[in-house]
């Protein structure tokens, strides 16, 4: 685990308004040369939040966005681009598109809806788990390199199972280097965690990565703890589904969906 004195280290860092340089935290657990997914996709939430900034504050909340990955993160600088798609008062549909060596290699797609006090019709979100500082570390980086998943502080609710995980994800590292986040940015950071942390198959004879992400908000999350309650099922003709439900330290807050390639490695 980094060491979270002195001054920050971060997953990025800012080249300028759109370009950022990953750092060795930032490494993949497939291929430690490549970037892990999760951070970058903290990272395409940044650069919409800085996107939306720029403009008139309209209110809206980030209720859904959804990832594709279209090709190799190579561990090197890359470009975020954010265009609206659709605008509007009450909802607002932008695009994030990432390139590395000006190649397009994530595709983004964000819904924001209105913010209204729905306070007297919510419910039907389930229970909180345990407060994360109630839990033991579990030393994940014994299953998975990469600097990534060396970086992070994981929380099991119970011993990890083969498909079925409960777990606290932080981490004491920025999302990019000296600069202050949003909690949103921050959070989603973290939720492609889940695919590492249920496996099925040891990561060493099978190939499960995710080709995409989807997020459903319900609530907007707060606080430092991403919460992954986890199922991982593997299909007979080589697809799989990695199902969570996204938890704050004060309950569900949506759900994440990523659709897996399942292969043996080569020679296994």
């Amino acid at each position: 685990m980094p060491n979270s004195t002195g001054p920050r280290s971060g997953y990025f860092e800012a080249i300028d308004e759109r370009r950022y340089k990953p750092t060795v935290h930032a490494g993949g657990a497939w291929d430690v040369n490549e970037q892990h997914f999760s951070p970058l996709g903290g990272l395409v939430v940044h650069a919409l939040d800085r996107y939306r900034a720029a403009g008139p504050d309209n209110g809206l909340l980030l209720s859904r966005i959804s990832y594709d990955i279209l090709g190799r993160l190579a561990l090197d600088e890359c470009e975020i681009e954010v265009e609206t798609v659709r605008p509007g008062r009450t909802i607002e549909l932008l695009e994030a598109v990432v390139r590395i060596a000006g190649r397009p290699v994530v595709r983004a797609r964000a819904w924001y809806l209105a913010a209204l006090d729905t306070t007297a019709v919510s419910g039907g979100a389930g229970e909180r788990l345990p407060a994360p500082e109630s839990l033991a570390p579990w030393r994940m980086s014994d299953l998975w390199p990469g600097g990534y998943i060396a970086s992070v502080d994981v929380r099991p609710v119970a011993p990890p199972g083969p498909g079925r995980t409960t777990a606290w994800v932080s981490t004491p590292l920025d999302l990019v280097a000296g600069v202050e986040a949003g909690p949103l940015a921050s959070y989603l950071a973290l939720v492609d965690t889940a695919n590492g942390i249920a496996v099925r198959q040891p990561p060493t004879a099978w190939m499960f990565p995710n080709v995409d992400l989807t997020v459903h908000l319900h609530r907007q999350p707060r606080g430092t703890w991403t919460g992954l309650d986890t199922t991982v099922t593997f299909g007979p003709s080589g697809q799989g589904l990695t199902s969570t439900v996204l938890h704050d330290v004060d309950g569900p807050v949506g759900r994440a969906e990523q659709i897996l390639t399942v292969r043996p490695l080569p020679g296994t």
